[in-house]
This record gives C-alpha cells, structure tokens and sequence, in this order.
C-alpha cells in the first residue's frame, strides 16, 4: 500500500515537472509575456494613484496597498490563467477530437494528470512571468511588501489553494466540451466572470454592501483577493489567517468533487467526433 502511495505521488510529480519543463521552452512568449504584464501593471498603478489620491483609503487599503495589489496581482494573473492560458483549451480540443480517450486509458486518474500538469505550469509562471514585473513595481513605487517571513509563508500557500481553486473551476469548463463540443463561448464568458470577480480589474474590497459582501463569497474572490489580502495583513492574527485559508481549502474540496462527479457522467458518455 506504501508503495503504491509513494508510485503514485512519483508519477504526478513527474506530471508536474513535464508541465513545468513544457512552459519552460516558450522563452519568447514568456519574455513577451513578461513585458505585457509589467506595462499593464504601470497603467493600472498610475490608475490607482489617481483613483486613490480621490479617494484615500478606498476599500480598506492605503495608497501604497493598493499599488501592492497591482503588481503582485500581475505577478499571480498568468499562474492562475485568470485571462486564460491554462490547460483547460488544450482538454477541450482532445475532448473535440476523440484524443481524450487516450487519457482514459492511461493508468492515472484523469482529475489528478491535469492537476499536476496544471500546477507544474503554475510554478513556471509564477517563476517567469511573475518575479520581474513584481521587481519592476516595487523599483518604481512604494510598495507595502512585508518583511516577516510568516507572513511570506501564509501567503504562499494561499497562494498554492487559489491555485487549486482556479484549476478546480478550469477543469469543469474543460468537462462541459463533453456536451458542448466547442469551448470557446464558455471560454470567453468564463475569463469575463475571472476578471471582475477575482478582484483582478478592482479589490473586491471597494463593491459595497450587499453586492461587495456576495462577491467575496465567490470561489473567484479565493484566486486572487484572499492571497492579495493575506500578504497585505488583512487577516492578522491566527485566527483569521486560518479562517482564510479554511475559506479557499472549503471551495477547493467543492469544486473538485464538482469535478470528480461531472468526470464521472462525461466518461459516460464519451462522444468521440471526427476521431
């Protein structure tokens, strides 16, 4: 049984490492990538500034927090695929071609494959397209970084589960191309909901009443404004903290057993076109 335990997790890391690997060799797209997210970052902090100096204080956070937002949110954008990206047009297009069936047959559960491969690219973009612009922000404006260590730590994992999150919610897209065949209209409506739900356009923080309180409910508000808000010290103190954390492992567990049961109905019916 130990055995087993230890092949499979050496498997999915191996996964991980091949996705990590396979985003590793589009040095161009990611330089490419690096230089948009770093000139978008400067137009939403100069954004910021003015909106901030109208507004001191708007949504909890001070001028040098919210440009925080900015640019470690440009730094997370391409790791949780929150415009696209991920892998989810990838199963879409094997779901279309009948290839899927080959991911049936191999012997992996088919929810954990793309989970590895998905946080293996995670880690990559994390990596190449997150540390420069991150880099640039904090050189051009004040930054409210924090320099404890633990706060750095609760981040990263929170982090990791928004992560988990974002795939859990990608995953159900990849799924419906069993029964829509074609992906890209749910694609597109999924990256609108993404944007303005993750707090990527504004902190969910500035919605007011009871609108603001429902959004930060969403799992979207789990992918990039819990993070955003435990590096910022928003959820001091362990208590909180935890509560947070609890709040991303809670729509992770949801949204995977989502997963899990749609997988279960698709394998169902597997409809192999033009393959």
């Amino acid at each position: 049984m130990r055995q087993e335990v230890r092949s499979g997790a050496g498997l999915y890391l191996a996964v991980a490492a091949g996705g990590f690997r396979r985003y590793a060799t589009y040095g161009t797209a990611t330089a490419a990538g690096v230089f948009t997210n770093t000139a978008f970052g400067f137009i939403v902090a100069y954004t910021y500034i003015a909106l901030w100096n109208e507004r001191p204080g708007l949504g909890g956070y001070d001028q040098a927090q919210a440009l925080t937002f900015v640019w470690v949110s440009q730094s997370l954008l391409a790791a949780g695929a929150l415009i696209g990206g991920g892998f989810q047009e990838e199963m879409q297009e094997r779901v279309r071609t009948g290839d899927i069936a080959v991911d049936l047959y191999r012997p992996a559960d088919l929810q954990m494959w793309w989970l590895a491969a998905d946080l293996g690219r995670a880690a990559f973009q994390l990596l190449g397209r997150g540390l420069f612009p991150l880099v640039a922000g904090a050189l051009a404006f004040q930054l409210a970084l924090p320099a404890d260590p633990l706060r750095w730590l609760l981040f990263l994992a929170s982090v990791t589960l928004g992560l988990v999150v974002s795939f859990a919610v990608r995953y159900l897209l990849g799924l419906a191309a069993f029964w829509l065949m074609d992906g890209a209209g749910i694609n597109m409506m999924a990256t609108v909901v993404s944007i303005f739900f993750s707090g990527m356009l504004l902190p969910l923080t500035v919605f007011p009443g009871g609108f603001g309180e429902f959004v930060r409910v969403l799992p979207w508000a789990a992918m990039l404004q819990i993070p955003m808000d435990v590096l910022l010290g928003k959820h001091a103190g362990a208590g909180s903290a935890a509560g947070a954390l609890a709040f991303q492992a809670g729509w992770a567990g949801v949204l995977l057993g989502a997963g899990r049961l749609l997988q279960s109905a698709a394998t169902r019916k597997v409809v192999v076109q033009g393959g």
